[in-house]
C-alpha cells in the first residue's frame, strides 16, 4: 500500500506555487486516512489529522502542519476525479487475485444519488458505479446534470477493462446502444426487463407464462432460511428465441430468463417475478449466479449510506462531493480485506476500531 500511496505525488496541482502551503498529495492522503478512521465530515477530518499529526508526518511531508477543514475541502475540490480513479485502479490491481479463474467475473452496474449534495438550487450528484461480485468498486461516472444513466453507462464502460466479464444492470440500463457497447468491449450481459423496451418485456413474459414452454426451459432453485423467513429463488432459462421479433436489435442476444423469488415470513407469502435478456449461452446456473450477484452493487450503496453516512454529508461543491464518493469506495475496498482483529467484525465496527487505535491500524493497512 505504501508504494501505491507514492502515486499521489504525481497529482497535478494548478494552484499558484508561491501561495501553496499544503501539498495536494498530502491532503488526499489525509482525507483517505481520516475516512478509514470514521471521520466523515470536514471538521472531523481536521480534528482526526491534528490529533495524529506526529504519526502522519512519518508518511507525509505536511510542511506547514495540518490544514484547516476549509482548506482541506477547498483543495480537495480541485483534485481531478480522474486522478483519484487512477489511484483507485492501482489499489484494485493489488486486490485482483482471481486471475486465471475459468469462471466469468460478474460486474454489476447501478446508480446512486448523493442526497446531501442537492438543495433547492441544484440537483444532487447521481453517480453510476461498477462493482464486482466480491463487492469491490472498480469505477464510477458522475452523471451530467442534463443527462441520465443511459448515457453515463457507456462512458463508464469505456474506462474499464471488461473483456470476458458478465455485465448486469437494472432495467434502466437495458438499452440497445448499451448492449452494443458491452459486446464491442467483448463482454457478456444479463439485463433486466421492464416496460421501457417496447414490447420486449411483454413478449418474454408471454413466453414464460406458457406452462408447456416453461417446462422445456433449464431450471434451478435455491432455498435459504434467515432472519425468521424462508426465501426460495427459482430460475428458468431458454435459448429458444428464434420467434422473438426484437432479437436482431439486441447485439449477441442468445437467451432469455425468468426468476421467481418467494419469501415466507410470519406465514405471509410474497412473490416477485422478473425477466431478463442475455448474451449467455444455455447455462441456468451461470445466469442465476449473475442475477444473484447483482445485489453486490446495492450492498455497496447501502454501505455508503449506513457505514459512511454519505447522504448526511452536506458538501454542495459537486466535484468535492464526487471525490469524496471515490475515496469512500476506496476505503470500503480496503476495509473489506483488512483484518481489524476479529474476522466477523462488520465494516462499520472496523471503522470504529481504526478510530480507537488509529496509528496501529493505519500502519497495518499501509503494510498490506
Amino acid at each position: 500500500m505504501q508504494e501505491t500511496l507514492k502515486y499521489l505525488e504525481e497529482v497535478i496541482d494548478l494552484r499558484q506555487e508561491k501561495k501553496v502551503r499544503h501539498k495536494m498529495s498530502d491532503i488526499i492522503a489525509l482525507v483517505f486516512f481520516a475516512m478509514l478512521a470514521n471521520a466523515d465530515e470536514w471538521v472531523a477530518i481536521e480534528i482526526f489529522c491534528k490529533e495524529h499529526e506526529k504519526f502522519l508526518k512519518r508518511y507525509l511531508e505536511l510542511p506547514n502542519g495540518i490544514p484547516s477543514h476549509d482548506t482541506i475541502q477547498r483543495v480537495f475540490a480541485m483534485v481531478s476525479p480522474e486522478f483519484l480513479q487512477n489511484f483507485q485502479a492501482l489499489w484494485n490491481d493489488m486486490l485482483n487475485s482471481d486471475e486465471g479463474e475459468k469462471i466469468k467475473k460478474i460486474l454489476a452496474i447501478d446508480g446512486k444519488t448523493q442526497r446531501g449534495n442537492g438543495n433547492k438550487n441544484q440537483k444532487a450528484n447521481h453517480i453510476v458505479s461498477a462493482v464486482d461480485e466480491n463487492g469491490f468498486c472498480l469505477g464510477e461516472k458522475r452523471v451530467d446534470e442534463k443527462s441520465n444513466e443511459i448515457t453515463a453507462i457507456p462512458e463508464l464502460l469505456d474506462n474499464l477493462n471488461v473483456k470476458g466479464q458478465i455485465i448486469t444492470t437494472d432495467a434502466m440500463g437495458t438499452q440497445i446502444e448499451i448492449v452494443k457497447k458491452i459486446r464491442k468491449k467483448q463482454a457478456d450481459y444479463v439485463l433486466a426487463l421492464k416496460g421501457n423496451q417496447g414490447n420486449l418485456h411483454d413478449d418474454v413474459k408471454e413466453y414464460f407464462d406458457d406452462p408447456e414452454l416453461l417446462a422445456k426451459c433449464e431450471y434451478t432453485k435455491t432455498t435459504e432460511k434467515a432472519r425468521g423467513c424462508i426465501e426460495k429463488r427459482e430460475y428458468w432459462q431458454t435459448d429458444d428465441i428464434k420467434w422473438l421479433e426484437q432479437k436482431k436489435d439486441w447485439a449477441g442476444l442468445k437467451s432469455i430468463a425468468m426468476t421467481r423469488n418467494t419469501i415466507i415470513k410470519n406465514d405471509v407469502e410474497t412473490t416477485e417475478i422478473r425477466y431478463f435478456i442475455s448474451s449467455l449461452t444455455l447455462d441456468v446456473n451461470e445466469i442465476a449466479r449473475a442475477i444473484r450477484k447483482h445485489w453486490m452493487v446495492e450492498s455497496v450503496h447501502w454501505h455508503l449510506d449506513v457505514t459512511f453516512r454519505e447522504d448526511s454529508n452536506r458538501t454542495l461543491e459537486k466535484q468535492a462531493a464526487f471525490n469524496l464518493n471515490i475515496i469512500r469506495k476506496l476505503a470500503l475496498n480496503v476495509l473489506k480485506i483488512y483484518d481489524a482483529g476479529k474476522k466477523s467484525m462488520s465494516l462499520r465496527m472496523k471503522r470504529f476500531a481504526i478510530c480507537t487505535n488509529s496509528e496501529k491500524h493505519i500502519e497495518s493497512i499501509l503494510n498490506l
